[in-house]
């Protein structure tokens, strides 16, 4: 077993005094890491990561009880891309039922906890949501350009 440690750090000066910041998290107990760099091609939705409540559920799925931390980074110095949280709402290892997207801009990340009970949509009002379910996968969609993207999730 091994720990992830994984540190953020904001620098800025305005009017002369640092107003920046430094986080470190920790992640302990971890014994696997899926890393890859994966080219998306233009005009078609790439899945990056499965994640089933097993590894032999499906080919290349990662089980999302044991997976602890989550990073995707835009590799591309120009283009966005549109992350695709695919939410199994029914939590039965079957496919996605629902999608929250969010834009990663060129050279940005999106980072996550565990992907098991961490997401929750709702097309019924604009509240928050407290019943969570799990990612079943991330896609990517990187519009009319060919994007490279990093995956780096440990469990």
């Amino acid at each position: 077993m091994a720990t992830l440690s994984t540190t953020i750090t904001e620098s800025v000066v305005l009017n002369g005094k640092e107003r920046g910041s430094e986080i470190t998290l920790d992640v302990t107990s971890v014994t696997e890491v899926f890393h890859r760099i994966v080219k998306c091609p233009s005009g078609s939705d790439t899945t990056i990561a499965t994640f089933k409540s097993a590894t032999s559920t499906a080919d290349g799925a990662l089980d999302l009880g044991n997976v602890k931390y989550i990073r995707v980074t835009n590799l591309d110095s120009t283009n966005s891309i549109n992350l695709s949280l695919q939410v199994e709402t029914g939590e039965d290892d079957t496919a996605a039922d629902s999608s929250a997207t969010i834009l990663v801009a060129a050279g940005r990340s999106f980072i996550m906890g565990t992907p098991e009970d961490g997401i929750g949509v709702s097309d019924a009002n604009a509240t928050i949501i407290t019943t969570l379910n799990d990612l079943e996968s991330l896609l990517v969609d990187p519009g009319s350009n060919t994007i490279t993207v990093e995956v780096f999730i440990a469990s």
